[in-house]
């Protein structure tokens, strides 16, 4: 689970909640923001700013990084020892208000191990994804942390 540094300054207790309930908090820069060439310095900016409110929140430190869009500089792996974490199954969630069509993207597509790229600001959005898990965990998937399909 990922977050942007306004949003968990705004309700740091859901940050809270969700290290509470075992999420690997990750960081999705300040404010949202596509990496390009022009602005590497202020995206570098917002990830440092977003661990540190991360950081103030959870007390662990912040290692893994959904860059939004999926725009990312490999260096940026040395320099602030951050780890990009991607998808491989993207349901366009944010295009469709469609709850039924979103679902069946995810369940249609989703094999052992695939990360899903999923919007909780779209009420839709987390509608689709209960359904999901529950379709998925009645076909015999489990949900594990992104550290446990990385890494384990």
């Amino acid at each position: 689970m990922t977050s942007e540094g306004e949003h968990a300054e705004l309700h740091p207790d859901i940050i809270r909640r969700m290290q509470e309930e075992g999420h690997l908090i990750g960081n999705h820069t300040y404010s949202h923001m596509q990496l390009r060439k022009s602005n590497r310095e202020v995206f570098k900016e917002e990830l440092i700013r977003t661990n540190e409110i991360l950081e103030g929140i959870t007390g662990q430190e912040v290692v893994y990084v959904r860059p939004p869009y999926g725009s990312w500089d490999k260096s940026f792996e040395q320099e602030l020892n951050m780890f990009p974490v991607l998808w491989t199954v993207d349901p366009l969630d944010w295009c469709s208000s469609n709850v039924d069509r979103i679902t069946e993207k995810i369940v249609g597509k989703v094999e052992e191990n695939d990360i899903i790229l999923l919007h909780d600001y779209y009420d839709t959005s987390v509608e689709a994804a209960l359904k999901a898990v529950d379709e998925l965990l009645e076909q015999g998937y489990t949900f594990v942390t992104v550290e446990e399909i990385l890494f384990d």
